[in-house]
């Protein structure tokens, strides 16, 4: 196997946080939030481009920025809750609202988006029916979803599944993570190991712990920290088995000169397809090519085109990435297609729906200026 052949990722979450005494508490600010909030402030900007460009007010993207915030939070943690985990939502309510939790789900987002602009084509502005703003609002939506995605990637969830050879991404964040909880590290970092005769089912790694030199660790305390909590953690903890395909406990104990210590622990590292990525490059394809489409025409594309191949490429590569991810729920291990497949269906099917009616509907909607 090749040392080069996968990528470790152990990026963490946080960009920084803040410590607030007064309030004993932590700001801290996250890429996936930062990403969230990002692709809203681009898109509008975006919109005004558009809406300038079709001589339409630009002050109705306000507007439309306002529907589109509220109807993507509350539509997507709407459909993470009746979608995938009812049960334990419909026994504790107020959960619901604690979307800092993490829950969502983009066939809600877009359940949401639908119901939301079809309320605001209903305030019958010139060039702004419901099938014309859809054709906008869908290209800024594939960017939005690219950038979302990425932040999933940057907090290593939606994980795919084992790709059963030596490439792929090794996701060490929930390692990192739980054995930074013991307070006996500092830090934990990650190396490739060559394995020139392909000996090892998974790619071999090293896994560095640096032992907090306060302290003042004896040896034999740090080879029973190991052996006892380590190794259980290495070899029993769910969230870290995902990743790594641990064997017997082997790690040596080392001390470099200025007296801090390090666990040096042998294993094996369990990659997986990046779904987030490769749904987050799709989105930014489908951006360039929908954005394309609207500046053949602009104002006299015909209604619904857009969001018609919007409909089905999207929800199609869903559909088809689905079967590289791993179950977002337990529900769905023993299903034959997921939750996110059969959500997508019917989506791939409105929007062929929508394109044969674009097609076949000859007449255009005459630029109206403002």
């Amino acid at each position: 196997m090749s040392e080069l052949s996968f990528i470790i990722w152990n990026g963490s979450p946080e960009i920084f946080s803040i410590p607030i005494p007064f309030l004993d508490t932590t700001l801290t600010l996250r890429w996936y939030g930062l990403l969230f909030a990002l692709g809203f402030l681009i898109s509008q900007q975006l919109l005004y481009y558009m809406f300038k460009k079709e001589g339409k007010p630009e002050s109705d993207v306000d507007v439309l920025t306002v529907y589109m915030v509220v109807a993507t939070i509350i539509g997507a943690r709407l459909g993470h809750v009746f979608f995938y985990e009812p049960a334990r939502y419909l026994a504790n309510p107020i959960d619901i609202v604690k979307v800092w939790e993490g829950g969502l789900a983009s066939h809600g987002a877009a359940i949401g988006i639908l119901f939301a602009l079809w309320l605001y084509s209903r305030r019958k502005k010139p060039g702004q029916n419901y099938l014309q703003t859809l054709d906008r609002i869908v290209i800024l939506v594939a960017l939005t979803g690219a950038l979302i995605r990425f932040g999933n990637f940057f907090n290593s969830e939606i994980i795919g599944k084992q790709t059963h050879s030596n490439s792929g991404v090794f996701f060490a964040r929930s390692i990192t993570d739980i054995l930074k909880r013991k307070d006996i590290f500092t830090d934990i970092q990650y190396a490739k190991i060559p394995d020139e005769k392909g000996i090892y089912p998974y790619p071999p790694i090293k896994i560095l712990c640096q032992f907090n030199k306060a302290n003042n660790y004896t040896e034999p305390d740090m080879r029973r920290f190991l052996v006892n909590e380590v190794a259980d953690v290495l070899m029993y903890n769910g969230r870290v088995r995902e990743h790594i395909s641990q064997g017997d406990f082997v790690y040596d104990l080392v001390q470099d000169e200025d007296g801090t210590w390090y666990a040096i622990i042998s294993t094996l590292a369990v990659p997986r397809y990046p779904a987030q990525l490769y749904e987050a490059a799709s989105c930014i394809l489908l951006f360039i090519f929908l954005f394309w489409l609207w500046s053949r025409k602009k104002e006299n594309t015909k209604p619904g085109l857009i969001f018609g191949y919007f409909m089905v490429i999207l929800w199609s590569l869903r559909f088809a990435y689905e079967f590289l991810k791993e179950p977002q729920v337990d529900f769905e291990i023993d299903m034959p297609l997921n939750m996110g497949q059969l959500l997508s269906i019917p989506m791939v099917i409105v929007g062929i729906i929508i394109l044969v009616y674009a097609y076949r509907n000859k007449k255009q909607t005459p630029a109206v200026s403002n």
